[in-house]
C-alpha cells in the first residue's frame, strides 16, 4: 500500500501538497514545495517521502534527526495527507510507514499539530502517540 516516492512522482506530490494545504488552510508555494521535495526524492540522505495507494491517494514526508534524548536516530513527520479521510485508509498506511521506519533503525517519531486540530491529535493518539510537555519553538534563519 505504501512505497518510497521517486523523482518521477514530483508532479503528483506537488498536486497532493497543494490539496493538503487547501484542506488545512495553509498557504501553498509550489516552487518552494518542489524545491523542498526534490532532495528527498533523489536519495534518502535527509529523509523519505512515501506514496500511499495505487493509484496514489496520499503521501507522507519524514525527515531524519538525531537526539541523545531519543537514544539515536529519530524522525520528524513533516507532512501526511490521505484522501479520502475518515475511512481507515490513512491509519493503515501510517502503520506501514511506522513499520518501515522501525526497520530502518529509527527510535522515535516527533510530529506537530495545530492546537485546535483535536481530530488529528485523536488520530495520532489512536496510533500510540502522546502529547509531550515540551514546547517547540522556531524562527527563520
Amino acid at each position: 500500500m505504501i512505497r518510497p516516492a521517486r523523482f518521477e512522482d514530483l508532479d503528483l506530490l506537488a498536486a497532493l501538497s497543494a490539496e493538503f494545504n487547501k484542506v488545512d488552510g495553509h498557504s501553498h508555494d509550489d516552487t518552494r514545495v518542489r524545491a523542498s521535495l526534490t532532495p528527498l526524492l533523489l536519495d534518502d540522505t535527509l529523509g523519505v517521502v512515501y506514496v500511499f495507494g495505487q493509484p496514489a491517494n496520499g503521501y507522507a514526508v519524514v525527515t531524519w534527526g538525531y537526539s541523545i534524548e531519543s537514544g539515536g536516530r529519530d524522525v520528524l513527520l513533516d507532512e501526511i495527507y490521505i484522501r479520502p479521510r475518515g475511512q481507515g485508509i490513512g491509519g493503515a498506511a501510517f502503520e506501514e510507514v511506522l513499520d518501515d521506519l522501525r526497520q530502518r533503525g529509527l527510535t522515535r517519531m516527533f510530529l506537530e499539530t495545530e492546537r485546535p486540530n483535536t481530530k488529528v491529535r485523536a488520530f495520532y493518539t489512536r496510533h500510540g502517540f502522546r502529547e509531550d510537555d515540551s514546547i517547540w519553538m522556531s524562527r527563520e534563519l
